[in-house]
């Protein structure tokens, strides 16, 4: 008996398909990756405006995927330049400004937490505008990680938001843009793989970035004559290259396994990482913390019930 259960479960976890599991470790690491942005952002705001933050990020992510670009420019076709574009503007140009913006006035952990409304405005758009489908179970997931998120903001800001809000709100707007975005990867981009839809987008992006930062901002002077500036780059580049470069490779890949609502989900889990963090720099922790992050992992799992959301053929 023991030894049928033993084959039982081993024939289980074979018949997994492999792209569940590569799906379940991009999540994770995701998680940690962009768990550990919003403190990076904290810290690099120490030295740099919010703006600033916002377009430097772009400028170090396009600096760093240069390389990759010369591979690909020649073999997209023309007909990716504007999709991919404009993907770069609602999926990385915008949420970065107003994420760094945001961090301003909020903390690090509660832009974390903020962000995991994501998963719930991908479902809205995905069903509203792009010919979606799903199942009951997982709207539930959604709105069970949705009420764990929430439980987690409320919790992290004290049970209230005070003068803060229209930063809070930024965040919000962020998270509407990356839903957004997902759906666009998902629907429009089935001929380019991840590394292409990354690279390109950031090559796209990047140049018009680059030309604003070096002559309408204060950046090169700043890294000319304050030294003691180069310290935020660091956090910059990590947060760039790590961050938002490898990170977006990894997860436009997730979104191409997988199904949006299941890539976004991993906005779910991000504030963990992100209040942990919050807690290692002086900012605030509670039993209650726990609780909500325990109901986030059950929505996600919810989310990544069987059949996950796809799209309807015509």
């Amino acid at each position: 008996m023991a030894e049928c259960l033993l084959l039982s479960i081993n024939m289980n976890i074979q018949s997994q398909p492999r792209e569940q599991w590569i799906s379940w470790l991009i999540l994770f690491s995701l998680m940690l990756t962009w768990g550990s942005s919003f403190i990076l952002m904290k810290k690099a705001l120490l030295t740099f405006s919010g703006t600033e933050v916002g377009l430097l990020r772009i400028v170090l992510t396009f600096l760093f995927l240069v390389p990759f670009s010369i591979r690909y420019i020649k073999k997209i076709d023309r007909k990716y330049f504007w999709p991919l574009f404009i993907s770069g503007i609602i999926g990385s140009v915008i949420p970065a400004l107003l994420f760094a913006i945001a961090e301003t006035r909020i903390e690090s952990g509660l832009a974390g937490t903020l962000n995991s409304l994501t998963p719930l405005f991908t479902l809205i758009i995905g069903l509203a505008f792009y010919g979606f489908r799903t199942r009951w179970i997982n709207v539930l997931g959604v709105f069970i990680g949705l009420v764990g998120a929430t439980g987690l903001m409320i919790s992290s800001s004290g049970n209230h938001l005070g003068g803060e809000f229209w930063y809070s709100f930024l965040v919000v707007i962020a998270s509407v843009c990356y839903a957004i975005n997902v759906n666009l990867v998902k629907k429009y981009f089935q001929g380019l793989d991840s590394m292409q839809i990354t690279v390109m987008t950031f090559f796209y992006i990047g140049i018009p970035t680059l030309i604003w930062v070096l002559f309408f901002t204060r950046v090169p002077n700043l890294l000319w004559h304050h030294p003691d500036v180069w310290a935020g780059m660091g956090y910059l580049a990590i947060l760039s290259i790590v961050g938002t470069g490898l990170a977006l490779i990894a997860f436009n890949k997730l979104i191409k396994i997988s199904s949006p609502v299941f890539a976004s989900s991993v906005t779910y889990v991000i504030p963990i990482v992100a209040i942990m963090w919050g807690v290692l720099d002086g900012e605030s922790f509670s039993l209650a913390y726990f609780l909500w992050m325990l109901l986030i992992l059950g929505g996600v799992f919810l989310v990544n019930a069987q059949p996950r959301l796809v799209i309807k053929h015509d």
